[in-house]
């Protein structure tokens, strides 16, 4: 019998092992209507969040950084090349030249040209909406205070009619009355509304945010993103992106401007100085020219001199050559000596030297150029850099070693200058000489020509220079060239709909997929069979499946429902079960691990079922602490077991009765509850009973239904008269844990010849040969039907 058995349930673990997948499946596929209600939910929350967020839109330009040093001189400075004032430039670093665009300098000039911390906003039914270049006002400050601007301050201005306005404070209470382009003092500075005429009279309050800047320049800092298109290529791809698509474009196109007009800047400084000290000599040169030339046209007045003689204009002629070679000594004298001054002035390394006009020592020359390059990367590096920097470090390392030593150069070619300038006085003195042999009045004049003559030529010469370093920096051209303006194709980037709707929906499928896994994870009641055969290698019988019926008695000739073919299979395998069983009568005695797990349900359809095959069947109630039999067919109390055992009076025929929804089975119920049903149980009167029951020879099963083996002993006193236990464990209800109880009392062999029953399991979530949604389809018409059906044939 046992290898029967064993036979069973390896065919029944063979089967449910072939649907390993479509079981985990319909784990899931059962929670269908969860799945939908998560998708739907958030889809909703996605259509209601890409409603009422604010789009952002993505604005892009393209620029390319011009490489001085390998591109030369362009084309329109060729004109101006043998001036000597285009050199060759320096090469611009692509990513440092980023990092200038991105720095808090340009970004900040970027910021106060278009008055980007100044936003102007009116309120929505759900959001406030910005009003840029559409605000009917605008906001001008003329002074601002220096301790409420760098605060974060709201303005609301609330409009009475075409000429007046009122300022609002956070609790919209009115704080003064205004008219256009009065001048407001307030705590933050003076300002003054201004009405813009193009914008159409809305008169719902426009509200003012006033950032503060420092704060500004860090988003937009954050929010600018610069790259190279390629690993050498020396084109940038800036692009940014806001909720207005308008300010996103202005922001690039100025931050382009800002950046070459500090290019133009930093490449102009060095010209501009030289500028500055050509001015300043120019102006005493000018002076002393027009004092000379007076000094000229008196004497000549005053003696009547109309020309000189050809003694006196040979004498001249020798004076100015040798004059020449003095101006120019005297013109790199004063530069040096301006430039050695200086370097003892200025011990900073931020400052650059006037340039180079004409230096006869090249060395000194290239020191100068290379000094300043120094000084101007040290600059444009300090933007972003701090103090520390090893770079900066190094540089200022370099510009003051350059410093002494440019120092200690200029020394030199001073001296040089000076001595070489006191060879020329004295071969001068030996034209003088000459010039004193001609007439008084003459060689007066000449004295005064030649000074005339070498002042003229110095005024001359700084002025083509002036002119030389006025063109250099008319010439200066910015760093960036534009190949594309900032532009924003309108489609907003974010939020991406298609994306946030593609992941709310597997979000809505997610999370009732986590919290079904979850709950499957921590639940510890039993489901199905499969349940039972994990943790059992007691023989499985069959499973009964939950039975949306209101009678008692579920099995009937007619009834086609799921709960009464699964007793009729489970008579069937009993038959298979008892075949060796020689007894005339069979006792199957029905227990369960505790109370409420459906002994009594159990126990009266399954004698049902055995008499509706033409079966002698007896039910009995042995569960003498708590009768069930009678309180679940709902009729009275009556005499049982109880009473027949303690009254000698009776017999079996006074305490069987019989019930109409089953033929053929008699009951006998448990009757009077006893002060003792242990002892009771234990005694040679429940003996006696058994035997008497089993030598009337009538019945052919005599079903008994017992107390659950957790709870009481007294299953276990009667275990040893049955032929085979069937053990009930329902669905839903059990805890997995107490399965240990069943597996020792089969393994003890304590219940004889037992096997398990399922109570209870829901026919939607049968993992084996279920009776419910597919099954073998021997279910009623009416069972079915989906559940709108039902209702309709209602």
């Amino acid at each position: 019998m046992n290898s029967k058995s064993e036979m069973i349930n390896n065919q029944l673990q063979e089967n449910s092992d072939t649907i390993n997948i479509r079981e985990e499946i319909e784990k899931y596929a059962l929670h269908w209507k969860w799945f939908v209600f998560g998708v739907v939910i958030a889809i909703l929350g996605a259509f209601l969040y890409l409603r009422y967020t604010t789009p952002q839109y993505n604005a892009s330009a393209t620029i390319m950084i011009k490489d001085n040093q390998k591109s030369g001189i362009s084309q329109e400075l060729s004109a101006i090349a043998d001036l000597g004032i285009v050199g060759t430039g320096s090469v611009n670093n692509t990513d440092n030249e980023i990092e200038i665009i991105k720095s808090r300098k340009i970004i900040g000039q970027v910021v106060d040209s278009l008055d980007l911390n100044i936003s102007y906003f009116r309120e929505g039914r759900i959001k406030k909406t910005e009003l840029y270049k559409t605000s009917p006002i605008r906001l001008i400050f003329l002074s601002k205070d220096s301790t409420f601007i760098n605060k974060d301050t709201l303005i609301t201005i609330s409009f009475k009619d075409n000429f007046k306005f009122q300022l609002k404070n956070i609790e919209k209470e009115v704080i003064s009355e205004h008219q256009y382009d009065d001048i407001i003092n307030s705590k933050i500075g003076k300002f003054k509304i201004i009405k813009n005429p193009v914008i159409g009279n809305d008169y719902s309050d426009v509200f003012i945010f006033i950032n503060k800047r420092s704060v500004v320049i860090d988003a937009y800092r954050k929010g600018v993103s610069i790259s190279t298109i390629g690993k050498n290529s020396s084109v940038l791809s800036l692009s940014i992106k806001n909720t207005v698509r308008n300010k996103a474009e202005n922001f690039l196109d100025e931050l382009i401007k800002q950046y070459n007009l500090d290019a133009v800047n930093d490449k102009s400084e060095v010209s501009k100085k030289t500028k500055e000290f050509l001015e300043e000599r120019l102006a005493k040169v000018y002076l002393d020219l027009a004092s000379i030339q007076d000094s000229a046209k008196n004497y000549k007045k005053d003696n009547s001199i109309t020309g000189l003689s050809k003694e006196g204009e040979l004498a001249l002629e020798n004076a100015s050559k040798n004059n020449e070679k003095l101006i120019d000594l005297k013109i790199q004298l004063a530069y040096a000596e301006s430039i050695s001054n200086n370097l003892r002035k200025n011990n900073s390394s931020d400052k650059t030297l006037p340039q180079i006009l004409g230096f006869s020592d090249p060395s000194v020359s290239s020191s100068i150029d290379r000094y300043n390059e120094l000084v101007l990367a040290k600059n444009k590096l300090s933007i972003n850099a701090g103090e520390k920097n090893p770079e900066i470090l190094q540089l200022m390392s370099e510009i003051e070693n350059l410093r002494l030593n440019l120092g200690k150069s200029i020394e030199n070619l001073i001296f040089s200058l000076k001595s070489e300038l006191n060879s020329l006085q004295r071969a001068a003195s030996l034209v003088n000489n000459k010039v004193s042999s001609i007439p008084t009045i003459e060689r007066g004049y000449i004295d005064i020509a030649r000074q005339q003559e070498i002042i003229a030529n110095l005024y001359s010469y700084l002025l083509k220079k002036k002119e030389e370093t006025a063109i250099s920096l008319a010439v200066t051209v910015p760093n960036a060239k534009i190949i594309d303006v900032a532009y924003s194709s309108g489609i907003p980037v974010s939020p991406k709909k298609k994306i946030i709707y593609l992941a709310v929906m597997l979000l809505g499928i997610l999370v009732p997929f986590v919290i079904i896994y979850l709950k499957n994870l921590l639940d510890t009641k039993i489901h199905n069979k499969k349940d039972i055969e994990a943790a059992l290698s007691v023989p499985f019988l069959g499973d009964i499946p939950r039975s949306e019926s209101d009678q008692k008695i579920i099995v009937s000739h007619d009834a086609r429902s799921s709960g009464s073919e699964a007793f009729r299979l489970i008579r069937t395998n009993l038959d298979f079960m008892l075949a060796n069983n020689s007894q005339s009568s069979k006792f199957i005695f029905i227990t369960s691990t505790t109370s409420g797990e459906g002994k009594s349900f159990i126990s009266i359809n399954l004698a049902a079922t055995l008499a509706l095959s033409n079966k002698k069947v007896l039910l009995m109630g042995m569960d003498l602490r708590a009768p069930k039999v009678t309180e679940y067919l709902g009729i009275e109390s009556r005499k049982g077991v109880t009473n027949y055992i303690t009254n000698d009076d009776l017999s079996l025929d006074d305490i069987k009765f019989t019930i109409p929804e089953a033929k053929g089975l008699d009951i006998i119920s448990s009757g009077a509850i006893p002060p003792n049903p242990a002892e009771l149980l234990a005694s040679k009167s429940i003996e006696d009973l058994f035997k008497e029951v089993r030598d009337l020879d009538y019945y052919d099963f005599i079903i008994v239904d017992t107390a659950p083996v957790n709870l009481v002993t007294d299953t276990l006193l009667i275990s040893k008269y049955a032929d085979m236990f069937l053990y009930v464990v329902r669905a839903n209800y059990l805890d997995k844990r107490l399965l240990a109880v069943p597996e020792e009392l089969y393994k003890s062999k304590r219940l004889p010849n037992m096997s398990i029953v399922l109570n209870d399991t829901d026919p939607k979530r049968s993992y084996g040969y279920g009776y419910g949604g597919y099954g073998y389809g021997y279910l009623s018409e009416d069972e079915t039907k989906p559940w709108y059906k039902k209702m309709f044939s209602k």
